[in-house]
């Protein structure tokens, strides 16, 4: 794949994977929470969505939106997705296992998602670093780490669904206002990712477009195939259980 460069023509970088998104392969954490239920940390997605698609065992994912709360079945061969800003908790009732797929690559790792932590913690933007951050090191203070987090946003969506019940969807928009506050900082780098990479991708497929309405290959001239090497190490802890992630070539 190529681009213009201003000064010495085309240039060739490697394609990011098909529509900017970045996947992963989840296995659902399984240790239970202090509501007896196995599973990862409710949490959203500031401005992207995400997809599951269910590759083994059986579970739930608890959703909040504007729809009221919900809960989807999840078994092999499922595929449920959701926009942002909907509150989502996975539940494990066996061996869950999911191809979890990202819109945005890179802005979910840049801290695009927001977890359910009680008010107090989302009004103050160094605790809420404190209690979402892992350490790195030994498994076992990780995984304690992790359990701590995911307990710490499950005692906040228990609060956040009483207030629903409470108050009504006003509740819900409040708390996704304080979500969009604590991660504003955070936007302009945000911008120039997505510029960089998704918005860059999309402008090729209309560039694309164009030329084939022309008659003239285009992208096509540059086919070529990516292999992604597995990120190195064990699965990392993240937020709804154990990743495998990819490394991918840098755009």
């Amino acid at each position: 794949m190529s681009t213009k460069h201003p000064l010495t023509g085309a240039i060739r970088i490697p394609p990011i994977f098909p529509g900017g998104v970045a996947v992963s392969d989840l296995c659902v954490y399984d240790a239970e929470g202090p509501d007896g239920l196995a599973g990862g940390s409710p949490h959203l997605h500031t401005a992207s969505g995400e997809g599951y698609v269910v590759t083994g065992g059986i579970g739930e994912v608890h959703t909040l939106s504007h729809e009221g709360a919900a809960i989807h079945p999840l078994a092999p061969g499922e595929v449920v997705y959701f926009s942002p800003g909907t509150v989502h908790r996975l539940v494990n009732r066996g061996d869950l296992r999911l191809v979890v797929v990202m819109q945005n690559a890179g802005l979910p790792e840049a801290g695009d998602a927001v977890l359910t932590f009680p008010t107090e913690v989302l009004e103050d933007a160094d605790a809420y670093a404190a209690a979402a951050s892992l350490p790195e090191g030994d498994a076992d203070l990780v995984a304690s780490a992790a359990r701590r987090s995911r307990d710490l946003a499950l005692e906040g969506y228990g609060q956040l669904r009483a207030a629903i019940r409470d108050r009504g969807p006003e509740a819900y928009a409040e708390f996704q206002r304080r979500a969009a506050r604590l991660v504003r900082p955070r936007v302009a780098h945000w911008q120039q990712m997505w510029e960089r990479t998704v918005a860059a991708e999309t402008n090729r497929t209309r560039d694309q477009l164009a030329s084939l309405a022309e008659g003239h290959p285009g992208l096509m001239g540059d086919a070529t195939v990516v292999r992604a090497d597995p990120a190195p190490g064990p699965r990392r802890f993240g937020m709804c259980g154990r990743l495998q992630t990819w490394r991918w070539p840098s755009t």
